[in-house]
């Protein structure tokens, strides 16, 4: 009997058990236990009485099943990053990139706020609300501040954002643990240009520095160098003269046995030079009276013997050179007169001629008819050649009016119609009336003006 009272006590403690299991719900530290159904509502210590629901952090409570339903709010922190596209104060363009952190707040308003915004909400819609909510205030402060500003003093931007942001968070039943600006970048190259004074700036002293470091090391090197080289010249020497010493010694004693036969040997050599000195001072002697001599006389006679014929040599051509200069001289003179003499003739000619063009152009101008009929007369051979020769084929020829005929037919031919017709008719006539006689014309005497 007593053991079935036993069995069905321990029945009855492990029914209650699990009964309690099953209603009995334990908030971790890192969460709040939202407990909503019959019977569920704030307690005094709560924030807000009105509240439909029921706050339990910490402790445990009973839940009923079936009757109230309990949904757990983790309170633990979270991080969202931040990159956000705004404008500066001065109309910059930049990006920033950062981080928050966040987590629900640990009074009873926070974690009742907070579980009516997001219970039924996934981590990617709470991060996604909590980023827009960021960037909005974020572009908000970025629009009042200068990037200057932003770049130096990141804590005030970080201050100003989270104090914006402030009221906000509150009503979400969240607040912000840490905000960290990470980076701020613009497409435009104007943060970059800031840098680059600073950076040059820097890099000159950067390369001052090393500059100053390589030469300082350089100098030690250099001390260090010559310092070595002075001990190995030092070690060197008193080796060196350590090794003389040595060899010295060595010398002596190697050399004591045949210095002394050298100076045996040195003492006939010099007694053999001595000798050596006397053979040769004889046979110059000899050579002197056999050779030398009468080579200097012989020498000396063909030497006389061709400066004489030299200056024979020299005269000659001297003389030849005078005779010839004369000559030159003779015929130069004789060529001259000669010039001169054919000058004096043609120049007389020149004269003469010039003078009977002047006179015949002076009877030419005063007597005209004597000075043509000159002319004519100097060719009148010639011209009874011409009219000759045309008759040389004439077999038969008949003159109708006789002898006057042919003396008109010799004029014609003579003359050929020309302007000395009448000259040559007076010829005809002549040479008719006196066939034995040449014809003669008068000369024409020159006259002078």
């Amino acid at each position: 009997m007593l053991w079935t009272y036993l069995i069905t006590g321990a029945i009855a403690l492990v029914v209650l058990l699990i009964l309690f299991r099953m209603v009995w719900r334990v908030a971790e530290p890192n969460e709040a236990l939202i407990i909503s159904g019959l019977g569920a509502h704030a307690t005094e210590v709560q924030a807000n009485n009105t509240l439909a629901f029921k706050i339990v952090v910490g402790r445990g409570t009973a839940v009923l099943p079936g009757f109230q339903t309990v949904r757990r709010l983790p309170l633990d922190i979270r991080a969202t990053p931040l990159t956000v596209t705004c404008v500066s104060s001065q109309g910059i363009p930049l990006h920033i990139k950062g981080v928050t952190a966040y987590k629900v707040g640990d009074d009873f308003g926070s974690i009742a706020n907070a579980a009516r915004r997001f219970l039924d909400q996934s981590d990617e819609q709470v991060m996604s609300t909590i980023h827009e909510l960021f960037a909005g205030h974020l572009r908000a402060i970025v629009g009042s501040t200068t990037v200057e500003e932003m770049l130096h003093d990141r804590e005030t931007l970080t201050t100003n954002i989270r104090g914006s942001l402030a009221g906000d968070m509150e009503k979400l039943g969240l607040v912000v643990d840490s905000l960290q600006i990470q980076e701020i970048d613009d497409e435009s190259g104007y943060i970059r240009n800031l840098g680059r004074p600073q950076a040059a700036a820097v890099e000159a002293q950067a390369r001052i520095a090393q500059a100053e470091r390589d030469q300082e090391a350089t100098e030690r090197e250099q001390v260090a160098a010559a310092a070595k080289a002075a001990a190995v010249r030092q070690s060197s020497i008193a080796q060196a003269g350590y090794q003389a010493e040595v060899d010295q010694a060595n010398s002596k004693a190697q050399q004591s046995g045949p210095l002394a036969e050298a100076l045996a040997r040195q003492q006939v050599v010099v007694a053999e030079t001595e000798t050596a000195k006397l053979n040769a001072s004889l046979a110059e002697k000899q050579l002197e009276s056999s050779v030398l001599k009468p080579a200097d006389a012989e020498a000396y006679r063909q030497r006389t013997l061709a400066t004489a014929a030299r200056d024979a040599q020299i005269a000659a051509a001297e003389a030849n050179a005078r005779e010839v200069t004369l000559r030159g001289e003779a015929q130069a003179k004789a060529t001259e007169l000669n010039g001169k003499a054919e000058a004096l003739a043609v120049q007389a000619k020149a004269m003469a001629e010039a003078a009977g063009i002047k006179a015949r152009a002076e009877a030419l101008a005063t007597n005209t008819d004597a000075v043509v009929a000159q002319q004519l007369a100097e060719a009148y051979p010639e011209i009874v050649r011409a009219a000759a020769s045309s008759f040389e084929k004439v077999g038969n020829m008949v003159v109708l009016n006789g002898a006057q005929g042919i003396e008109d037919t010799l004029v014609k031919t003579i003359t050929m119609g020309g302007s000395g017709f009448a000259l040559a008719k007076q010829l005809i006539e002549s040479l008719s009336t006196k066939p034995e006689q040449p014809p003669t014309l008068e000369p024409v005497q020159n006259q002078t003006a």
